[in-house]
């Protein structure tokens, strides 16, 4: 006779509250930045404050963790629009929007001043999400439906002015007027382009901080 113990529920359970957690501090630090308020992030994810530091230790943890799910979101994105999407500006087009979404300008900052960006899984995320953002372009290039003349990193400063929170405001009731400014920067990168733009295409390398 098969004894079914109750385990594989508790770290189910386990999991879901991880998940809830992690999701609910995208969200608060998307609104408030890295200072968010960690007992406020455990009550919009349904749980204890003893739940939240027994998934993270420190403010550090957790926005490391929030960091991973992004990157690892919007390569799952690119996935999706280049299997999905026959039409490689589509899925390009498509990429950027839900790219956009994830608020890589509000969340940037905490990239850049409260974790080490050196630190192995952080590496190997944002090698992956660079490797399938470039890919995405240079199909789209080789098609002939976007423009030669920009790199990878253009469209990522690009989507950071964009989805930066404007001061005075909060920033998620912005989200219809980034749609349609994407819409517009979207349709500037088409080929042909108009016009010749300065200096060069930026790359992720660009985008780098050195060290």
């Amino acid at each position: 006779m098969t004894v079914v113990t109750a385990a594989p529920v508790r770290r189910a359970d386990a999991a879901r509250n991880r998940a809830r957690i992690v999701a609910a501090a995208r969200e608060a630090f998307v609104e408030h930045g890295a200072l968010a308020s960690l007992d406020e992030i455990a009550r919009r994810a349904g749980v204890g404050n003893a739940t939240l530091y027994r998934n993270f230790a420190d403010r550090q943890a957790l926005i490391h963790q929030v960091s991973i799910a992004v990157m690892e979101r919007i390569v799952a994105h690119a996935h999706a629009a280049t299997a999905e999407e026959p039409d490689s500006f589509a899925a390009f087009s498509r990429f950027v929007h839900a790219a956009a979404e994830e608020r890589i300008g509000a969340l940037c900052p905490l990239l850049s001043d409260t974790i080490d960006l050196n630190e192995p899984e952080l590496t190997a995320a944002r090698a992956e999400m660079k490797q399938v953002t470039e890919n995405l372009i240079a199909r789209a290039q080789a098609d002939g439906l976007l423009r030669t003349d920009v790199g990878a990193g253009d469209i990522v400063v690009a989507m950071a002015q964009l989805t930066r929170p404007l001061p005075g405001f909060g920033c998620l009731d912005l989200d219809p007027h980034v749609r349609r400014h994407l819409q517009l920067l979207l349709d500037g990168l088409r080929a042909p382009a108009p016009s010749t733009l300065p200096g060069r295409a930026a790359t992720l390398e660009d985008l780098t901080p050195r060290v």
